[in-house]
């Protein structure tokens, strides 16, 4: 049984653990553990989460693989938005899926979740960032109908990196 469900600040907890363990796993191979280190210690933080949790223009979803905690959805529109791609959109800023519970199609789910957010909310447009190595995200946004219109950089701790913008039209 597949379950999603709004996060509150009530599981803040589990949120910080989630996200430091499935970041871990998703980018640890590919980066020095001191800027992963740095990176975690500012993204992270009980203060930042909790900021980003009571942003009434963010909205976060836990995803339940049999009651079990399989990951999670992070969505922003208007001012959150890390950037201003596109009039009227929303950011998919995070999916994460747990290494424990990947290829079972969770982030699939997550993203259609993003998408029937999207339409409840009228938006146009759906975008995101994805780093230029993280390849299997990549090719799973290019079969979701994503296509690249821009880069910026990212910063783990010292490294300087490049996430590509991919945004997808909302008909």
């Amino acid at each position: 049984m597949i379950e999603i469900k709004q996060i509150t600040l009530n599981e803040l907890a589990e949120l910080k653990a989630l996200s430091i363990k499935t970041f871990t796993d998703t980018f640890a191979k590919d980066n020095t553990p001191e800027d992963l280190k740095d990176y975690l210690d500012q993204a992270y933080t009980e203060k930042k989460l909790t900021s980003e949790l009571q942003n009434k223009q963010s909205e976060f979803y836990f995803i339940y693989s049999d009651d079990q905690l399989a990951g999670y959805l992070k969505l922003n529109v208007n001012d959150a938005q890390t950037e201003t791609i596109q009039e009227n959109a929303l950011e998919i800023e995070r999916i994460y899926i747990d290494s424990g519970f990947k290829r079972l199609g969770l982030g699939k789910m997550l993203y259609n979740k993003a998408i029937e957010r999207a339409n409840a909310l009228n938006k146009t447009a759906i975008w995101l960032g994805v780093w230029e190595r993280n390849f299997s995200a990549m090719k799973f946004y290019h079969e979701m109908g994503f296509t690249q219109v821009g880069e910026h950089s990212f910063y783990m701790g010292e490294d300087e990196q490049t996430d590509l913008i991919m945004k997808k039209e909302l008909t």
